[in-house]
């Protein structure tokens, strides 16, 4: 069950939002609100997330709030990695989350927290271990970052991949599960409660193995993504049907990002769109197909037929 749907991912991060190209974020603005409308057409009663932001910066979520999207979404959601990227102690957490408090009213998410086992994982098992310490209880919603570890042959999502030494080669120790899917020490130490999130590439081989193993380890809550680049390939609309019918059993952020190449103002996954209705028509697209308004007899939420899964995907 899709219980929420995050808009993009990291908007503050170059690796995801390209803000050479939109510098004060406007684009990015312009890029949310329409989508949120879009969606509310739809579903007027599923949250809509901000993307999760990293770095956590209370400036600029008083920035969108400045922008007005903070009138378009229902929740505010941040990213931290104190033991593998931050420059702040792990200790820190509640007070990162009550910087942003300060500056919105809006309830605050944690979309993506972890800790690599790229030394050890005995460290990762502490950060699992502290940081649900710190945050389980004080956050509604918790999605540790990952269950997989990053397969060795696939490129991980940052902007200059080897040349960040050691930071790069983190991002293939993240999971509680290694590559051939043997649990790490902090799998057996997983806590009721906390959530994943979990990247899928399109056509994963690991789909069903993700399933059984977030089943074994009690995981309720899911946060993955559909990506709009993907839904231009060949026979997406089965890949995410496959995908989203899979994952049903869990409530599931499901985050829509990245910028199809021939839609952008520069042909990269980061750009802004040269028009932000087309991030618009694909985001009421996915909340038509997998997480539709409930029907209501005689109610006003009832949707009609025409609205039904329009298809977008081409």
């Amino acid at each position: 069950m899709v219980e929420a749907v995050m808009l993009w991912n990291e908007p503050n991060n170059l690796s995801h939002w390209d803000f050479k190209i939109d510098p004060d974020w406007k684009k990015f603005a312009e890029m949310a609100i329409a989508a949120g409308k879009a969606i509310r057409s739809v579903n007027p009663e599923l949250p809509i997330v901000l993307g999760g932001i990293s770095p956590i910066d209370p400036n600029f979520i008083q920035l969108m709030g400045s922008h007005g999207i903070l009138n378009a979404v229902d929740v505010v959601a941040i990213h931290g990695f104190p033991l593998d990227w931050n420059h702040w102690n792990v200790n820190e957490w509640p007070a990162k989350v009550d910087e942003i408090r300060a500056v919105t009213k809006l309830p605050v998410w944690i979309s993506e927290v972890g800790a690599s086992s790229f030394g050890a994982e005995e460290v990762q098992l502490f950060g699992l271990q502290r940081m649900s310490e710190l945050l389980l209880g004080n956050v509604e919603r918790i999605h540790w970052y990952s269950l997989f570890d990053l397969p060795a042959s696939w490129t991980a999502t940052t902007r200059h991949k080897e040349a960040e030494g050691s930071a790069y080669y983190r991002h293939y120790y993240m999971g509680l599960l290694r590559e051939d899917e043997t649990p790490k020490m902090a799998a057996a130490e997983f806590p009721e409660g906390l959530g994943i999130c979990q990247w899928f590439h399109y056509e994963d081989h690991r789909l069903d193995s993700a399933v059984e193993w977030l089943h074994r380890l009690k995981v309720r809550y899911l946060r993955t993504g559909v990506s709009w680049a993907d839904s231009h390939r060949e026979n997406a609309e089965l890949w995410f049907d496959r995908q989203m019918k899979a994952l049903e059993p869990f409530n599931t952020t499901l985050t829509l990002c990245f910028t199809p190449e021939h839609l952008g103002i520069a042909p990269h996954y980061t750009s802004p769109p040269k028009d932000p209705n087309t991030f618009a028509e694909f985001a009421q697209w996915a909340v038509s197909r997998y997480a539709p308004a409930p029907v209501r007899t005689n109610s006003a939420y009832a949707m009609p037929e025409e609205m039904a899964a329009p298809s977008v995907l081409r």
